[in-house]
């Protein structure tokens, strides 16, 4: 007998792939390598071939990055690189957002006194360099995510060509009669002095003082209600507007009542009486009752100035709050504007750019508004007309970027106007044709479109694209389609700078000075910029149009907060320019919270920064989180979370590296077994790749990754680590290296990581390029897996009668290890190699387990021995199928370690009679040498 070393003989795994947890600085070098061979060029060369055009957002290049962005670009970049592995030509074009109050405010800070002293072009070349600055950081991390772009090329804001297309886009749209000049009513912040749009607000609660004031009525509205005297009751939550107010309103369907106090007469609606007074602290008594339209167009004495006010009919003056009697200042609120215009009341807005009151608002001139509602107050309390003052905490408009509180005043904006056009119409019927992800989506940007006021374009700065618009002497508008053409051709080869650079003259042109009889006038320049979300707006043309592509692009995917903002400055510039949507489908996520829901605060220290994630734990498992989370909805990241994460992205890596370990000596090209001449189990594992596949595929294009992460998880654990891998290891490992039965086990191998290398690669990008740089050369069509393409669904390996068949083995399987483990910790076992199965089936659709031999049944089972017997055993949880675990009989194989009755060889030693035969076959071959003799 031959003194053999067992463990030499056996096909162990080559664990050179060691995939250790150093993914930061491996990713690091794959970025370098990724760049020095042109990995993003090389995957959109082939422009031949189906576009697919996801339209970046672009984010505002001030700061570093946050969470937020990155969950935003890696759901971009898992999208492209699945279309690019499905054979779309699937660019991405990164952008950048410059302009605006943030960075001119930035420099404005950072000079200090020296601002003073600095030009406007000065100031905007401050302005460039810093937004310049902010994009090669911004740019830097988002490549360390591992996205893939054209960051050699972005597009960005200032950028000449970029400023003349968003003005070639303003003169369609104000040629189309949608954009007007005029005095109203605007978000207004007095803490960055400029006019705010929609978008441009969040609300936040503050604590306001609400009164309610009595203003006597006159004659005309005495008579009427054929009384002696009686005052009408406002309530309002703003009482610096209230120099400002020029009527009240009722509404003309409301029930108002004349009330007897102790106070005089006093005019409510009938249905907030009892609350009004209660606050009031009156006792009262109704005299009388009248329609809010009899007292239209009658008057009544401002309780602070010498003057009459008109009371009018609105239709929004409700009866839920207050009186029912509105307090309308057109100058301050656009109902009011609206309503007053009715009635031609005009527009007093007596505050300043700063929040100041000014001359028009007699003794409280030059106090800050907040400050003049305590001086109102006192007045009103003096005069007696002050009937209540109680402090109140609601919801109030802040501005975004300076997080102060603003105010409605009316100023000279230009807009462009959608309540009275067809705009919001038009949009409305576009938005029909677009698909939503989620679905909700739709609903919240209809409402918001259904409201939405005229949009305020122009802002009180100087760092953006000015408003090319000139004026004569008399302050009316020149505009002529040539000389905005001749604006646009300056811009091309200068940049908007040429607005501050030239006079108005000088960018006119003698010719066109000549040609319009403009020689002489007095001419100047807006003053105005154009508001950064119609810069932003309009990159479906600046940026789209001008690279070649088509419109509507294929995809807009953005942060939720973005329906009344990219997704509506986009629709609404284009509805007005050119009459169509801009894009097809719109993708929102939600926010990124931490892991107990709340908001992301430096001031609580709950932040998470990317770059700090990805040096601990690599760019890989912050894709990996940013797959697995329903972002439809507001997410939660946490460091436990990312150690979840990190978890599972080992289960996805370990099967990966078994596979490769394990495939070592195969030859796909030569070794690769037909599907016929498989077993059982590996058609079964084929099946379920395809099954795999198939629901990926799906997931892929519906883009929900949450569910995708979770089936390839599933795939790894549960199908193949836990079962298919499990108990192909022996034939792996002890059966002939080049026999039939252990090649078509590599085959499937092969095939699983030619899948799972593909599938996983949009998601983790460098765990896949790394797997792919160890698959054996005949097994890659291309340098990089992000060149590679999809394996495509092949049906004839999905096979429902085979499901079927192995789902009931895997249930006897999981019935059959409960019981060993019973054994195994009762001490009477310990591999469940030492057990034997005693297994009576007694149910019809479990009989087919008796047709497999004693082998491939406890291969299966992964136990020595099976059999099957008609006794009584122990229950399992499968009806009529019960099963008992004894002891392995005969000796323990010392290749294997199987137990046989028939172990022993009289020249290969203590090895069942397989063991022999493979050894014996490897001893004729030569390979069987002193290599696995023992020393």
């Amino acid at each position: 007998m031959r003194k053999i070393d067992y463990a030499k003989t056996l096909n162990l795994p080559n664990t050179s792939f060691k995939m250790k947890a150093n993914l930061p600085q491996k990713e690091g070098l794959m970025l370098r390598d990724w760049e020095k061979n042109k990995i993003y060029q090389k995957s959109i060369e082939d422009t031949t071939k189906p576009v697919f055009f996801l339209h970046d957002g672009p984010p505002y290049a001030n700061g570093d990055i946050h969470i937020g962005h990155s969950i935003n670009k890696i759901l971009k970049d898992i999208i492209l690189k699945y279309k690019r592995l499905r054979g779309f030509y699937a660019p991405y074009i990164p952008g950048w957002d410059t302009h605006g109050l943030p960075i001119e405010w930035k420099i404005i800070e950072q000079k200090g006194d020296k601002i003073a002293n600095m030009s406007a072009i000065e100031l905007r070349q401050e302005c460039k360099k810093y937004a310049l600055k902010e994009v090669e950081k911004q740019k830097k991390d988002f490549i360390r995510l591992g996205v893939l772009g054209d960051f050699a090329n972005p597009y960005i804001t200032l950028n000449k060509e970029f400023e003349a297309e968003e003005l070639q886009v303003f003169k369609e749209i104000y040629e189309n009669g949608y954009i007007y000049k005029g005095l109203k009513p605007v978000y207004w912040s007095p803490t960055t002095e400029t006019a705010l749009a929609e978008a441009e607000i969040e609300y936040k609660d503050v604590t306001s003082s609400t009164i309610y004031v009595k203003m006597d009525l006159v004659e005309d509205a005495l008579s009427k209600l054929d009384i002696d005297s009686a005052s009408i009751i406002i309530w309002t939550t703003t009482p610096w507007t209230l120099p400002a107010n020029l009527g009240i309103a009722l509404n003309k369907d409301l029930e108002y009542g004349v009330y007897e106090t102790n106070k005089g007469n006093m005019i409510v609606a009938t249905s907030l009486s009892n609350t009004a007074f209660s606050k009031m602290n009156l006792e009262f008594k109704l005299i009388k009752t009248f329609k809010g339209d009899l007292l239209e167009n009658t008057h009544y004495n401002h309780p602070l100035f010498d003057r009459q006010g008109l009371v009018i009919l609105a239709d929004h003056v409700t009866d839920e709050a207050g009186t029912g009697c509105v307090h309308t200042a057109p100058g301050h609120g656009v109902d009011d504007f609206i309503a007053g215009n009715k009635y031609n009341l005009g527009v007093l807005s007596p505050v300043d750019d700063k929040g100041h009151l000014t001359y028009e608002a007699g003794k409280y001139e030059g106090l800050f508004y907040l400050k003049a509602n305590k001086v109102i107050i006192e007045d009103l309390e003096n005069s007696g007309y002050l009937l209540n003052m109680t402090e109140i905490k609601h919801s109030y408009p802040h501005d975004w970027r300076s997080k102060k509180p603003v105010i409605f005043r009316a100023t000279e904006q230009w807009f462009i106007n959608i309540a009275e056009s067809d705009i919001r119409e038009n949009a409305l019927e576009a938005l029909k044709s677009v698909k939503f992800y989620p679905d909700w989506g739709r609903n919240r940007i209809n409402s918001m479109m259904e409201n939405r006021p005229d949009w305020t374009i122009s802002r009180q700065r100087v760092w953006g694209v000015p408003i090319p618009i000139f004026y004569n002497k008399q302050n009316e508008v020149v505009y002529y389609p040539e000389i905005m053409d001749r604006v646009i051709e300056l811009v091309k080869k200068e940049g908007t700078d040429i607005w501050f650079k030239y006079s108005a003259s000088e960018i006119i042109g003698q010719e066109l000075l000549d040609k319009y009889n403009l020689n002489g006038e007095e001419l100047r320049k807006e003053k105005s910029i154009l508001d950064v979300w119609f810069d932003s707006g309009v990159t479906h043309r600046a940026v789209v149009k001008t690279r070649g592509f088509d419109r509507p692009v294929d995809l807009y995917l953005e942060g939720s907060d973005q329906h009344r903002g990219w997704f509506q400055s986009s629709l609404l510039t284009s509805i007005a320019s050119t009459k169509d949507a801009p894009y097809k489908k719109i993708l929102t996520h939600g926010f990124v919270n931490d892991a107990t829901g709340r908001k992301m605060s430096k001031s609580i220290g709950n932040v998470i920064v990317p770059n700090e994630v990805i040096e601990k734990y690599g760019a890989d498992i912050l894709r990996l989180w940013a797959s697995s989370v329903d972002y439809r909805e507001d997410v939660r990241l946490s460091s436990n979370i990312l150690d979840r994460m990190s978890d599972s992205y080992r289960k996805i890596r370990n099967t990966s590296r078994y596979l490769l370990g394990n495939i070592y000596d195969f030859d796909y090209e030569k070794d690769k077994v037909n599907y016929e001449d498989m077993l059982e189990i590996d058609k079964w594992a084929l099946n379920k790749l395809e099954r795999l596949k198939i629901k990926v595929e799906k997931l892929y294009e519906s883009y929900e990754f949450y569910s995708l992460f979770q089936e390839i998880l599933n795939f790894c654990i549960i199908d193949m680590s836990s079962f298919y891998l499990d108990i192909i290891k022996d034939r792996l490992y002890c059966d002939y290296r080049a026999s039939v039965e252990r090649r078509s086990a590599q085959t499937v191998m092969s095939e699983v990581l030619k899948v799972l290398v593909r599938i996983i690669s949009p998601v983790l990008s460098f765990t896949a390029e790394e797997i792919w740089a160890k698959l054996p050369e005949n097994m890659k069509d291309t340098e990089s897996v992000h060149l590679s393409k999809w394996i495509e669904i092949d049906e004839k390996y999905v096979d429902d009668k085979l499901e079927k068949k192995w789902q009931k083995l895997h249930t006897l399987r999981k019935e059959v290890n409960k019981k060993i483990e019973e054994k195994r910790n009762e001490k009477e076992i310990g591999l469940s190699l030492d057990a034997k199965v005693l297994l009576n089936i007694k149910n019809s659709e479990f009989e087919f387990v008796k047709e497999y031999n004693e082998l491939e049944i406890s291969d299966i089972l992964l136990v020595s021995q099976v059999e099957f017997v008609d006794e009584v055993l122990e229950e399992t949880e499968i009806e009529n199928i019960s099963v008992k675990i004894v002891r392995a009989l005969g000796e323990k194989c010392e290749r294997c370690w199987k137990y046989s009755e028939k172990t022993g060889d009289p020249i290969y030693g203590q090895v069942t009679p397989r063991d022999a035969m493979v050894l014996k076959i490897m001893d004729e071959n030569g390979e069987l040498d002193d290599k696995y003799k023992e020393e």
